[in-house]
C-alpha cells in the first residue's frame, strides 16, 4: 500500500527555512526537502544527524598514504635502487624528504576519488538511475517539502498554507 504525502512548494529559501522550523515545532516529521541549490542550515533545521563523510575521507587519505609509502619503498629502495643526484637509496628514511610530494599527491588522490565513489553509493546515485524528484520545478527555482500524512491532512494543509507555501498538493508515495 502506498503512503499519502503532502507536498508544499515554496519559491524562496528563507520562507522554506521558516516553514521547516514551524513544521518541526508542530512535531511533524519531514520526509524530504528538494531544493534547486544547497540551503545553508537546512540539515540542522530538519534535525538531520551530522554526516560522517569527513571521517571516511580521512580514512581514505590514510589508505592513500599507506599505498604511497609502500609503493615508493618497493620501487625506489628494494626493487630498483638508483643513485640520483649523488643520493644513494640505502633506506627509506634517508630519502623521505624527496618522497613527501608523492605521499601528499597520493593521499589527496585516494581521498578524492574514493569519496566520490562513496558519495554516489551512499546517495544511491549510479548511471542510468531514474530520477526520484517528485516535481521537475525543484531543479529550477522552487523548493518542495514532503510530509507523510497520518490522518492529519487538514491540519497539515492549514499549517503549510500558514507558512507561505505557494502550492500544496497531496499525492501517493
Amino acid at each position: 500500500m502506498a503512503n499519502k504525502v503532502i507536498q508544499a512548494l515554496y519559491n524562496d529559501d528563507d520562507v522554506l527555512m521558516l516553514a521547516v522550523k514551524k513544521v518541526k515545532a508542530a512535531k511533524h516529521h519531514i520526509e524530504e526537502v528538494y531544493c534547486p541549490f544547497p540551503v545553508h542550515g537546512l540539515d540542522k533545521a530538519m534535525g538531520l544527524a551530522p554526516t560522517r563523510l569527513a571521517i571516511t575521507a580521512f580514512m581514505y587519505g590514510l589508505v592513500g598514504l599507506a599505498v604511497a609509502i609502500t609503493m615508493m619503498n618497493y620501487i625506489m629502495i628494494e626493487d630498483w635502487p638508483q643513485d640520483i643526484g649523488g643520493k644513494p637509496s640505502f633506506s627509506y628514511l634517508e630519502n623521505m624528504p624527496a618522497f613527501v610530494p608523492i605521499m601528499f599527491e597520493l593521499t589527496v588522490f585516494f581521498a578524492a576519488h574514493l569519496m566520490v565513489i562513496t558519495f554516489y553509493m551512499r546517495s544511491r546515485l549510479w548511471p542510468f538511475k531514474k530520477a526520484e524528484n517528485p516535481d521537475v520545478r525543484t531543479t529550477d527555482d522552487l523548493f518542495l517539502m514532503e510530509i507523510e500524512i497520518h490522518d492529519n491532512e487538514a491540519d497539515l494543509h492549514a499549517l503549510l498554507a500558514e507558512t507561505g507555501a505557494v502550492e500544496i498538493k497531496v499525492s501517493q508515495k
